[in-house]
């Protein structure tokens, strides 16, 4: 039996996947890839986060031995409630508010990945989720998903950049997809509404500047004084709330996963201040918010309070 790209895409809308392209293993596109990468970490746009420099990160093989393509899949999480203004609550990134999206993506996957090796003996998949050293959104244009916009994100056209990635890698070869075109043309909204000028120049995100990576990945006690969070307490979407396609194209998604917990929209700052540890392990059972740890929560929420103040 040889299986077709076709078919896999036909098992993976089956499964839940919104989106899937099939892209080469080896292409020509990863070299400039990786010296765009390679500029970013020497630049320090990294912050902390050295496992960015892992050497796998274009190495494949390294991941799957003679891998020959890879499956990228989204997953549309859009919900249409909006963040509150009112300046007493926090605000947590959309992505965050439903279920922990690794559980949801990873059984998905799994789901998919087990189901081709299981067509024939010789075919060897593995599978990631923003879990390994792989570059979603790299392979997700790669294999004609979207594109990825001047403010890092993935942008597809059925779905904006509210969509969670994954991919499949496997030692089947597949005929693969005609990789994105870019389609920002000449607007800057992104770049002009980032209130932290986290870009230094389109497609660079300067991670020490932006809210996301301060309220979620810096582990410091204190956050920089002169990063303003504008009332953000767990990641941050401006850059995606200005973006036309988003306001045009989003659509509700149909995973039920995904549809937000009321306590994720709009927490009071105040008592976010003075989480306990035990709240906090309730609060965030089977929630991607998780990684935020509760000391972090308070701080976040401090920075926010104390800046009204100011």
């Amino acid at each position: 039996m040889v299986l077709t790209s076709q078919e896999i895409k036909t098992k993976a809308k089956r499964l839940g996947f919104h989106l899937v392209g099939v892209a080469a293993a080896e292409n020509d596109e990863q070299i400039l890839a990786q010296k765009r990468l390679q500029n970013w970490l020497a630049s320090g746009y990294n912050a902390d986060m050295e496992w960015m420099n892992n050497p796998k990160r274009f190495a494949l093989q390294k991941c799957l031995p003679n891998v020959k393509s890879v499956i990228a899949v989204a997953l549309n999480y859009y919900t249409p409630e909006q963040q509150s203004e009112d300046p007493e609550k926090g605000k947590i990134s959309r992505y965050a508010w439903g279920r922990d999206y690794h559980k949801v993506m990873t059984k998905k996957l799994k789901a998919l990945a087990c189901w081709l090796e299981e067509q024939e003996e010789t075919i060897q998949a593995r599978f990631y989720c923003d879990t390994g050293p792989v570059q979603d959104k790299f392979w997700a244009q790669q294999a004609g998903l979207g594109w990825i916009a001047k403010n890092g994100n993935l942008i597809t056209r059925e779905y904006g950049s509210w969509v969670f990635l994954g991919e499949v890698l496997t030692t089947l070869e597949l005929t693969p997809d005609t990789p994105h075109t870019e389609h920002c043309g000449t607007c800057t909204r992104c770049l002009e509404a980032c209130p932290t000028d986290a870009f230094p120049q389109p497609f660079v995100v300067n991670a020490k500047r932006c809210i996301a990576y301060q309220t979620i990945e810096n582990r410091a006690a204190e956050l920089p004084k002169e990063i303003n969070l504008n009332n953000w307490v767990a990641g941050c979407d401006i850059c995606q709330e200005v973006c036309p396609w988003n306001q045009r194209f989003a659509k509700e998604t149909d995973c039920d996963d995904f549809q937000p917990r009321p306590e994720n929209i709009a927490p009071n700052l105040i008592e976010l201040a003075q989480l306990r540890d035990e709240s906090w392990d309730q609060k965030t059972r089977g929630s991607a918010l998780r990684r935020i740890k509760p000391a972090m929560w308070r701080r976040n929420a401090r920075a926010n309070l104390e800046k009204d103040r100011d």
